[in-house]
């Protein structure tokens, strides 16, 4: 049976160089970095060598990038570093205000969560539009004086929309400007930046942003690293204690084996060509799709789009459904981020953009990668209309042209 792997928005295979970059470290350069000793001192030349490679990739300074245990932990420490590290500047009286969206990662949203719900923090979550966009004018209009902190993702997990975060942060320095001389404090702004770094531009000067989060599993590095970059003078506080490593500011022996891995794929992203051949598939997947499938719609903005994300709403089907017969025909998909693969709540994104729980229902995932070829698009394609049409013979959702021409009020009640 052919296999077919459309899910790098969950995780994307380590790729080859990263293995043989990462090897030497799983056998005889097995030093602790914190050790003066020669071993160590090996590891610590690769942990120096890949933080450089992270550095150059955004166009920061080397002291300006930590390593984390992935996204989750970067989104946290930015988000709960500042609040707790600045927060106190406002005042004991006052809460400090954090923007962000409806749409974020759980990583950001749960963490924005807690500190409501433990009066650390006011937050606003501000509604995209019907393409899953949030504009730089929302975000301006939700500022307030105590505004602390704005966190908005680059690029959507689910459906893959690009956020103008360029513009957003420009606005963002606009208004910092015065606020100075208001003498207010300043707004940082962070963005989760963890299914950008493939294709987006990443250049942090470029984008205008404090803190920027990126992933290592997502870009073909190793699972359980990650790495947060945070603008030299940004006030952050420490979050894990113990030891002094990363500057003082994440305790705990470095993960010398992902560090390595996550420096050598950010130097293969610096070297790649770009995404013109996956965009190139993007738009075949999405045109065959809505042409030879009837009743089918494209989750999100399709000009505003990362290239390896198309996502799908299924009329009148389940998508846990679609997922189980595509998985027998050994083709991979997901209806949504994998951090919440277990729950059974409808995606709080298609909600949000949406309001229709069923369209979240009905929803699968799509992300591609740099092994994804046209063959594999063809294949799928053709199971998919072949899956699709099994189900809707069974789904009660569902009526054919011809039970609705005969019966035309039972048409009108057909959820369309």
């Amino acid at each position: 049976m052919k296999k077919v792997y459309l899910d790098y928005g969950a995780t994307s295979p380590i790729k080859s160089e990263v293995k043989k970059a990462i090897m030497p470290y799983l056998e005889d350069k097995f030093g602790n970095p914190s050790s003066i000793h020669e071993w160590g001192r090996v590891a610590r030349q690769a942990v120096d060598e890949a933080r450089k490679e992270v550095a150059d990739f955004l166009g920061s300074h080397e002291n300006e990038i930590f390593f984390t245990s992935g996204g989750t932990e970067s989104d946290n420490m930015a988000i709960r570093g500042i609040v707790v590290g600045h927060g106190a500047r406002l005042g004991n009286n006052i809460c400090p205000h954090i923007i962000t969206t409806e749409i974020e990662h759980h990583a950001v949203l749960r963490t924005c969560q807690h500190l409501e719900k433990n009066d650390l923090a006011k937050v606003t979550y501000l509604k995209p539009n019907r393409d899953g966009i949030i504009s730089a004018d929302q975000v301006k209009k939700a500022i307030g004086k105590d505004t602390l902190l704005v966190s908005v993702m680059y690029v959507n997990n689910e459906i893959g929309t690009v956020q103008p975060i360029r513009e957003i942060g420009k606005m963002i320095e606009k208004e910092n400007k015065k606020r100075a001389l208001r003498r207010e404090g300043k707004i940082y702004f962070h963005t989760d930046a963890v299914q950008a770094a493939a294709y987006q531009n990443m250049n942090v000067d470029f984008l205008h942003v404090d803190l920027l989060t990126i992933s290592g599993h997502k870009i073909g590095a190793p699972k359980g690293i990650g790495s947060l970059y945070i603008k030299k003078g940004t006030p952050i506080s420490k979050m894990i204690f113990g030891g002094e490593q990363e500057l003082n500011l994440r305790a705990g022996t470095e993960n010398v084996i992902g560090i390595v891995g996550l420096g050598k794929a950010v130097e293969l992203l610096r070297k790649a060509e770009g995404g013109k051949r996956i965009a190139d598939l993007q738009k075949y997947f999405i045109d065959k799709i809505l042409k030879e499938i009837p009743k089918v719609e494209l989750n999100g903005s399709r000009e505003f789009r990362s290239p390896y994300n198309v996502n799908f709403y299924f009329k009148a089907i389940e998508g846990e459904s679609i997922l189980l017969n595509l998985d027998l025909v050994g083709i991979a998909a997901s209806s949504g981020s994998a951090c919440t693969s277990q729950s059974l709540e409808p995606s709080h994104v298609l909600v949000s953009v949406y309001g229709i729980p069923e369209r979240a229902h009905g929803s699968i995932r799509f992300t591609m990668g740099e092994a994804t070829n046209k063959e594999e698009i063809d294949y799928t394609i053709e199971n998919l209309k072949i899956i699709v049409k099994k189900l809707r013979a069974m789904s009660p959702l569902w009526e054919n042209p011809k039970s609705e021409a005969r019966n035309p009020k039972r048409r009108k009640n057909v959820r369309d």
